[in-house]
Protein backbone atom coordinates (compact mmCIF):
# COMPACT_ATOMS: atom_id res chain seq x y z
CA UNK A 1 0.00 0.00 0.00
CA UNK A 2 2.90 2.13 1.01
CA UNK A 3 3.97 2.19 -2.97
CA UNK A 4 0.48 3.41 -4.63
CA UNK A 5 -0.15 6.88 -5.31
CA UNK A 6 -2.46 7.82 -7.80
CA UNK A 7 -2.41 11.16 -9.93
CA UNK A 8 -5.56 13.26 -7.91
CA UNK A 9 -5.09 15.90 -10.46
CA UNK A 10 -7.25 14.47 -13.77
CA UNK A 11 -10.04 13.35 -11.52
CA UNK A 12 -9.76 16.62 -9.83
CA UNK A 13 -10.07 19.07 -12.91
CA UNK A 14 -13.10 16.77 -14.16
CA UNK A 15 -15.12 17.48 -10.78
CA UNK A 16 -13.90 21.10 -11.61
CA UNK A 17 -15.81 21.26 -14.78
CA UNK A 18 -18.56 19.87 -13.50
CA UNK A 19 -19.26 22.37 -10.92
CA UNK A 20 -18.64 25.07 -13.90
CA UNK A 21 -21.79 23.21 -15.90
CA UNK A 22 -24.39 23.61 -12.93
CA UNK A 23 -26.44 26.59 -13.65
CA UNK A 24 -27.52 29.13 -10.96
CA UNK A 25 -31.44 26.96 -11.30
CA UNK A 26 -30.02 23.25 -10.49
CA UNK A 27 -29.05 24.56 -7.41
CA UNK A 28 -31.70 23.23 -5.60
CA UNK A 29 -31.71 19.94 -7.16
CA UNK A 30 -32.04 16.73 -6.01
CA UNK A 31 -28.55 14.95 -5.98
CA UNK A 32 -27.81 11.01 -5.06
CA UNK A 33 -26.97 12.03 -1.78
CA UNK A 34 -30.40 11.66 -0.20
CA UNK A 35 -29.73 14.97 2.26
CA UNK A 36 -28.34 16.91 -0.26
CA UNK A 37 -29.64 19.18 -3.21
CA UNK A 38 -26.98 20.31 -5.69
CA UNK A 39 -26.06 23.27 -3.76
CA UNK A 40 -25.07 21.33 -0.56
CA UNK A 41 -22.76 18.71 -2.70
CA UNK A 42 -21.30 21.65 -3.60
CA UNK A 43 -20.39 22.98 -0.48
CA UNK A 44 -19.33 19.35 0.19
CA UNK A 45 -16.86 19.18 -2.32
CA UNK A 46 -15.44 22.44 -0.85
CA UNK A 47 -15.26 21.55 2.68
CA UNK A 48 -14.01 17.74 1.80
CA UNK A 49 -11.31 19.63 -0.39
CA UNK A 50 -9.98 21.50 2.22
CA UNK A 51 -10.38 18.60 4.99
CA UNK A 52 -8.52 16.01 2.86
CA UNK A 53 -5.69 18.31 1.61
CA UNK A 54 -5.40 18.79 5.22
CA UNK A 55 -4.77 15.28 5.32
CA UNK A 56 -2.22 14.76 2.96
CA UNK A 57 0.02 18.36 4.18
CA UNK A 58 -0.27 16.43 8.17
CA UNK A 59 -1.81 19.24 9.61
CA UNK A 60 -4.87 19.46 12.13
CA UNK A 61 -8.34 18.58 10.90
CA UNK A 62 -10.04 22.54 10.62
CA UNK A 63 -12.94 22.96 12.98
CA UNK A 64 -15.80 20.85 12.83
CA UNK A 65 -18.72 22.27 10.73
CA UNK A 66 -21.49 21.19 13.30
CA UNK A 67 -24.50 19.43 12.68
CA UNK A 68 -26.91 20.73 9.27
CA UNK A 69 -26.29 20.98 5.64
CA UNK A 70 -22.84 21.80 4.34
CA UNK A 71 -23.29 25.82 3.05
CA UNK A 72 -22.47 27.02 -0.18
CA UNK A 73 -19.85 29.78 -0.23
CA UNK A 74 -20.98 32.86 -1.85
CA UNK A 75 -18.34 33.46 -4.37
CA UNK A 76 -17.65 29.19 -4.80
CA UNK A 77 -17.32 29.42 -8.38
CA UNK A 78 -13.88 31.01 -7.47
CA UNK A 79 -13.76 28.91 -4.40
CA UNK A 80 -14.40 25.58 -5.54
CA UNK A 81 -11.56 25.16 -8.49
CA UNK A 82 -9.14 26.81 -6.53
CA UNK A 83 -10.16 24.17 -3.39
CA UNK A 84 -9.53 21.07 -5.97
CA UNK A 85 -6.33 22.36 -7.66
CA UNK A 86 -4.72 22.77 -4.05
CA UNK A 87 -5.98 19.44 -3.34
CA UNK A 88 -4.88 17.99 -6.64
CA UNK A 89 -1.22 19.71 -6.00
CA UNK A 90 -1.34 17.82 -2.44
CA UNK A 91 -1.67 14.68 -2.94
CA UNK A 92 1.13 15.07 -6.00
CA UNK A 93 3.68 14.75 -3.82
CA UNK A 94 5.17 11.60 -2.56
CA UNK A 95 5.34 12.62 1.33
CA UNK A 96 1.19 12.84 1.30
CA UNK A 97 0.92 8.90 0.58
CA UNK A 98 3.41 8.06 3.25
CA UNK A 99 3.53 7.69 7.03
CA UNK A 100 -0.16 8.18 8.82
CA UNK A 101 -2.59 11.44 9.05
CA UNK A 102 -6.31 12.23 9.97
CA UNK A 103 -9.48 12.30 8.20
CA UNK A 104 -12.83 12.40 8.79
CA UNK A 105 -12.02 12.06 12.80
CA UNK A 106 -10.36 8.88 12.11
CA UNK A 107 -6.54 7.94 12.16
CA UNK A 108 -4.98 6.49 9.04
CA UNK A 109 -2.34 5.71 6.93
CA UNK A 110 -1.53 8.46 4.09
CA UNK A 111 -1.75 5.94 1.43
CA UNK A 112 -5.28 5.10 2.18
CA UNK A 113 -6.41 8.48 2.64
CA UNK A 114 -5.02 9.02 -0.59
CA UNK A 115 -7.29 6.50 -2.03
CA UNK A 116 -9.96 7.93 -0.17
CA UNK A 117 -9.35 10.96 -1.90
CA UNK A 118 -9.46 9.58 -4.97
CA UNK A 119 -12.79 7.94 -4.22
CA UNK A 120 -14.47 10.91 -3.02
CA UNK A 121 -13.57 12.62 -6.34
CA UNK A 122 -15.08 10.02 -8.25
CA UNK A 123 -18.04 9.20 -6.56
CA UNK A 124 -18.71 12.78 -5.77
CA UNK A 125 -18.49 13.77 -9.48
CA UNK A 126 -20.81 10.70 -10.32
CA UNK A 127 -23.54 12.05 -7.96
CA UNK A 128 -22.67 15.84 -8.95
CA UNK A 129 -23.07 14.96 -13.29
CA UNK A 130 -26.31 12.74 -12.33
CA UNK A 131 -28.33 15.18 -10.22
CA UNK A 132 -27.25 17.76 -13.44
CA UNK A 133 -27.37 15.96 -16.45
CA UNK A 134 -23.72 16.38 -17.32
CA UNK A 135 -21.84 13.37 -19.48
CA UNK A 136 -19.65 11.82 -17.10
CA UNK A 137 -16.55 10.29 -17.85
CA UNK A 138 -14.07 9.81 -14.33
CA UNK A 139 -10.55 9.57 -14.87
CA UNK A 140 -9.14 6.02 -14.97
CA UNK A 141 -6.87 5.96 -12.38
CA UNK A 142 -8.61 7.70 -9.87
CA UNK A 143 -12.00 4.88 -11.05
CA UNK A 144 -9.52 2.13 -9.98
CA UNK A 145 -8.32 3.52 -7.01
CA UNK A 146 -11.74 4.15 -5.85
CA UNK A 147 -12.82 0.38 -6.53
CA UNK A 148 -10.11 -0.51 -4.30
CA UNK A 149 -10.63 1.75 -1.36
CA UNK A 150 -14.50 0.28 -1.73
CA UNK A 151 -12.90 -3.25 -1.61
CA UNK A 152 -10.96 -3.10 0.71
CA UNK A 153 -13.70 -1.54 3.14
CA UNK A 154 -16.07 -4.21 1.84
CA UNK A 155 -13.67 -7.40 1.52
CA UNK A 156 -16.67 -9.51 0.79
CA UNK A 157 -17.90 -7.53 -1.95
CA UNK A 158 -17.73 -8.93 -6.01
CA UNK A 159 -14.52 -6.89 -6.78
CA UNK A 160 -12.60 -7.89 -4.13
CA UNK A 161 -9.99 -10.54 -4.35
CA UNK A 162 -11.55 -14.08 -3.76
CA UNK A 163 -14.63 -12.54 -2.66
CA UNK A 164 -17.55 -14.77 -1.94
CA UNK A 165 -21.04 -14.71 -4.11
CA UNK A 166 -23.11 -11.57 -2.77
CA UNK A 167 -26.48 -11.98 -0.27
CA UNK A 168 -29.46 -10.91 -2.34
CA UNK A 169 -30.31 -8.06 -0.40
CA UNK A 170 -26.92 -6.76 -0.74
CA UNK A 171 -24.06 -6.91 1.62
CA UNK A 172 -23.60 -4.71 4.81
CA UNK A 173 -19.73 -3.26 5.39
CA UNK A 174 -18.83 -1.00 9.12
CA UNK A 175 -17.74 2.31 8.44
CA UNK A 176 -18.55 5.38 6.69
CA UNK A 177 -20.29 3.56 3.62
CA UNK A 178 -23.99 2.36 2.91
CA UNK A 179 -25.69 -1.18 1.84
CA UNK A 180 -23.77 -2.17 -1.35
CA UNK A 181 -26.08 -2.24 -4.39
CA UNK A 182 -25.86 -5.04 -5.97
CA UNK A 183 -24.38 -4.43 -9.71
CA UNK A 184 -23.61 -6.95 -12.53
CA UNK A 185 -20.38 -8.49 -12.58
CA UNK A 186 -19.82 -7.71 -16.47
CA UNK A 187 -21.00 -4.25 -15.68
CA UNK A 188 -19.15 -1.25 -16.32
CA UNK A 189 -16.29 -0.42 -13.58
CA UNK A 190 -18.18 3.04 -13.19
CA UNK A 191 -21.82 1.00 -11.94
CA UNK A 192 -19.68 -1.46 -9.89
CA UNK A 193 -18.35 1.60 -8.23
CA UNK A 194 -21.35 3.57 -7.53
CA UNK A 195 -23.01 0.53 -5.99
CA UNK A 196 -20.12 -0.17 -3.66
CA UNK A 197 -20.54 2.89 -2.64
CA UNK A 198 -24.25 2.54 -1.55
CA UNK A 199 -25.67 4.51 -4.64
CA UNK A 200 -27.70 3.21 -7.61
CA UNK A 201 -25.98 3.49 -10.95
CA UNK A 202 -29.67 3.75 -12.17
CA UNK A 203 -30.82 7.04 -10.29
CA UNK A 204 -32.12 9.81 -12.11
CA UNK A 205 -33.64 13.25 -10.32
Amino acid sequence: MSDTTVDIGPQARIVARLAHGVREDQLDLPTPCADYAVRELLGHIVGLAAGLRAAGRKEAEGSDPGPGLPALPADWRAVLPEALDALADTWSEPAAWEGMTRAGGLDLPGAVAGLVTADELVVHGWDLARATGQEYVPDEAALRAARDLLTMDAPDAPDAPDAPDQDADGDHRDGVFGRIVPVPDHAPLLDRVIGLSGRDPAWKA
